[in-house]
């Protein structure tokens, strides 16, 4: 049996833009993706801090560097820009690889989105 484990977790992240024009996802800047080991592509489920929305959707990489985290399509009616969201990624696992799997859990400043 395989079961979902969080493997990666941005805690806490500000929303920088958000783009009802778009086909959908959410933009995450390369950096916080490499640190938080989420990558292109990913599904990923986001947490609203400001309103209580729950969602999810696939990543594409933004600029290494720039902070962006910007929702796009669909996603963008569910959070605005200024919005603290966490951005959580799961992974398939047996009970046994998940007793002593660690996951990988990034807390940026939600000012500056920098790790």
């Amino acid at each position: 049996m395989l079961i979902q484990v969080m493997k990666s977790k941005i805690h806490r992240v500000t929303v920088t833009e958000a783009n009802l024009n778009y086909i959908g996802s959410i933009t995450i800047d390369r950096k916080l993706m490499e640190a938080s080991g989420i990558v292109e592509g990913e599904r990923v489920f986001i947490v609203d801090n400001n309103n209580g929305e729950r969602f999810d959707t696939y990543v594409i990489a933004g600029e290494y560097g720039s902070g962006m985290v910007c929702l796009n399509g669909a996603a963008a009616r569910k959070a605005l820009p200024g919005d603290v969201v966490i951005i959580i990624a799961y992974g398939l696992m047996t009970p046994d690889e998940a007793a002593s799997f660690k996951p990988k859990v990034i807390f940026p400043e939600t000012s500056t989105n920098n790790i």
